[in-house]
């Protein structure tokens, strides 16, 4: 099911990145950093075994209270265009993105999770770009450490349950189609951040609840 789950996030993020691409709404120059060193943290991660109940609870914590801190605080009001230099400050910061990438790549593999889920309310929170460009770059986030993950399950041999996963593909290609065509083009940046606050509030809950075991 981990390796299902992570071809439905290629599928979805994928098509995020193309979209956000041919619109001109990735900002290569600040996502790369980002993505890269996730990509081996997230396998480091992945190697690592914790007493995960204790873990997840936590994590649910966390992600709760970002959830909730995303819905009442205010988003950036503009960001630059994808294809604009960036200005001298933002290069400084390059090495805190490649840092902050990697911590929740590693984070992303140790509870084998969407690193995307982890990345979106840090960035809200920092007001670090305006909400298209976070939904954006979260793709791209998404889209590579879900490759690393599917090539290290099929390293160890993949068996995917072929019905369920042309199912679950073509639900999850209309959904995200639809989903990031209403990102670019109809939802308010308001919208966007209040919409992820909410999936955020979800997630936190429902690790929160399994850990409880009432799941």
């Amino acid at each position: 099911m981990r390796a299902t789950a992570l071809v439905c996030n290629l599928i979805v993020a994928g098509g995020g990145v193309f979209h956000f691409w041919k619109a001109g709404a990735m900002p290569w120059q600040r996502a790369l950093p980002l993505v890269l060193i996730s990509v081996p943290a997230a396998y480091l991660g992945g190697r690592i075994e914790l007493p995960r109940e204790q873990f997840l609870g936590l994590l649910g914590l966390v992600l709760l209270f970002a959830g909730l801190a995303m819905w009442l605080r205010p988003g950036a009001e503009r960001e630059p265009l994808a294809d604009d230099p960036l200005p001298e400050a933002a290069r400084r910061t390059q090495l805190q993105a490649g840092i902050l990438g990697g911590a929740l790549g590693f984070l992303a593999g140790l509870v084998s999770i969407g690193g995307g889920i982890f990345l979106s309310p840090v960035l809200f929170l920092q007001r670090w770009a305006e909400a298209r460009t976070i939904a954006a770059v979260t793709s791209l986030f998404i889209f590579v450490n879900s490759l690393s993950g599917l090539l290290g399950q099929v390293s160890r041999g993949f068996e995917p349950p072929w019905q369920l996963l042309g199912v679950l593909a073509v639900a999850v290609l209309i959904g995200g189609q639809i989903g990031t065509r209403l990102t670019l083009r109809s939802l308010s940046a308001t919208t966007i951040r209040r919409v992820a606050a909410v999936l955020i509030i979800v997630v936190g809950a429902r690790l929160l609840v399994q850990v409880s075991g009432l799941w």
